[in-house]
C-alpha cells in the first residue's frame, strides 16, 4: 500500500494540469489587450513632443537702433580724401602768407627771376602761354616771376591789349585750376616793373 502510494504521489507531480479549452479561449480575451510594460513606457516617451524653446522677445525700442545702424552708410575706408579748395586770391592779399613776406611782394623787393609779356596776345593765346609759364617757373624752382598784361586804352576793341581783357582776366586765370595750385599770391606791379599793366606773381615750392 505504502508503495503504490508513493507510486500515485510520484505520478501526479510528473503530470502537467489540464485547461480546457474554454478556460484558453477566455484567458486569451481577458489578455487580448495587455501590452508590456516596458514597451508601453517606451512608446509614450517617443510620441512625447520634445518642449519648444522660445527665444525673449525683444522691445521694438531696442531693435530701432540697430536698423538706424544697419541702414546708416559706413564710412569709407579706402580712397583719397577730398581735397578742399583753396580760398580764391586777391591782388596783393593772401590768406595763409607770412604778412612781411607778401609787403615785400607788393613793393617789388622780392627777386625777379623770370618775366612773359602777355601783351598783344588774344584771351586764348595769353591763358595758354600763362599756364606753361608757371609750369615751367614752378618747376624750375623759381619763387617770384613777373607776368607783362598792359594796360589797354579806354575804349579800346577786339582782343588783347588794346581792350585791357588780358589785365582784367589775369587773377581769374590765376585762381584757375591748376594754377591755383601754384600760386600763393600775387599783386600789381611798381612803376618801376610795368605798374598797372603787370603783376607779380609768388609761387609755391615745387612738390618734393
Amino acid at each position: 500500500m505504502a508503495g503504490r502510494k508513493d507510486g500515485d504521489r510520484g505520478r501526479g507531480r510528473g503530470k502537467e494540469p489540464q485547461i480546457s479549452d474554454a478556460d484558453r479561449a477566455l484567458w486569451r480575451k481577458a489578455t487580448q489587450d495587455t501590452k508590456p510594460l516596458e514597451k508601453r513606457a517606451r512608446t509614450a516617451t517617443a510620441d512625447r513632443p520634445e518642449p519648444q524653446v522660445s527665444e525673449p522677445k525683444v522691445p521694438e525700442a531696442s531693435k530701432a537702433p540697430a536698423r538706424e545702424a544697419a541702414a546708416s552708410p559706413r564710412p569709407s575706408t579706402g580712397g583719397t580724401p577730398r581735397k578742399t579748395a583753396a580760398p580764391d586770391l586777391e591782388a596783393g592779399r593772401a590768406s595763409g602768407l607770412d604778412r612781411r613776406k607778401l609787403e615785400r611782394l607788393r613793393r617789388g623787393k622780392l627777386p625777379i627771376e623770370a618775366t612773359i609779356d602777355l601783351h598783344g596776345d588774344t584771351q586764348a593765346v595769353a591763358h595758354r602761354r600763362l599756364g606753361d609759364f608757371l609750369t615751367r617757373s614752378q618747376a624750375a624752382g623759381r619763387r617770384c616771376v613777373l607776368v607783362i598784361t598792359g594796360k589797354g586804352r579806354p575804349g579800346g576793341g577786339g582782343e588783347g591789349q588794346a581792350s585791357g581783357v588780358i589785365r582784367t582776366n589775369l587773377p581769374r586765370w590765376l585762381n584757375e585750376a591748376p594754377n591755383r595750385d601754384r600760386v600763393l599770391a600775387f599783386a600789381q606791379a611798381q612803376p618801376a616793373h610795368g605798374g598797372a599793366g603787370a603783376f607779380y606773381v609768388l609761387l609755391k615750392r615745387r612738390p618734393g
